[in-house]
């Protein structure tokens, strides 16, 4: 079982305590958050704070998604590499030495 610490992190001026396993990612993330939603505001600075937020959530998951699917075709040209790669050993594995 895990070892949970409590860490008080500020997000967007307001205060949270979150139970974390690794305070360091937990940190991080937390600074990632605030740091959207500051550039938000600043982008939109008539708009009331859960508008921010929103804007800043969807900002989030945009990158989020652009990560998510260059990771996808990361992963397909590195499984299609090493298929050829494959194909290319398996003739001279079948042969047994001389």
């Amino acid at each position: 079982m895990s070892d949970k610490k409590k860490l008080k992190i500020k997000i967007f001026d307001k205060e949270y305590s979150l139970l974390v396993d690794n305070e360091d990612l937990a940190k991080e993330l937390a600074k990632y958050v605030d740091q959207v939603m500051e550039d938000t505001r600043q982008e939109l600075p008539n708009q009331p704070v859960q508008t921010v937020a929103v804007i800043a959530a969807l900002n989030i998951a945009y990158d989020y998604f652009i990560e998510r699917d260059r990771n996808k075709e990361i992963t397909s040209k590195a499984s299609e590499k090493i298929k050829s790669l494959k194909l290319l050993l398996e003739p001279h594995s079948t042969h047994s030495p001389s």
